[in-house]
């Protein structure tokens, strides 16, 4: 059963990736839906984050992971490299929670 949803989770994907290059030429999207599905897909990955960084199974995470995933965040505002925003959230979130701060 499990293999079954991943060929289909797969073919599903695949068939989304496709449809990019077949279809840019016959569909016409206006101003208005671009900024739209723009700003969505903005939300949506504000969402995912959120939701990551407050929550731990059902209950709040603590205090340390959303300070890390903020100063990661800072870092990537200042346009700090990739590498060093990650090591930057790891780092403020684990000596936070040395310090005690869950």
């Amino acid at each position: 059963m499990t293999i079954l949803a991943i060929l289909a989770l797969a073919a599903g994907t695949y068939a989304f990736r496709l449809a990019g290059p077949l279809l840019r030429d016959r569909i016409t999207l206006s101003d208005r839906a671009r900024t739209t599905m723009s700003t969505a897909a903005t939300v949506l990955l504000v969402a995912l984050v959120a939701t990551a960084t407050l929550t731990k199974g059902h209950s709040f995470a603590g205090f340390a992971l959303p300070l890390g995933v903020a100063a990661g965040a800072l870092a990537a505002w200042r346009k700090a490299p990739f590498v060093l925003v990650v090591l930057l959230a790891a780092a403020v979130t684990a000596a936070l929670r040395y310090a005690g701060i869950r």
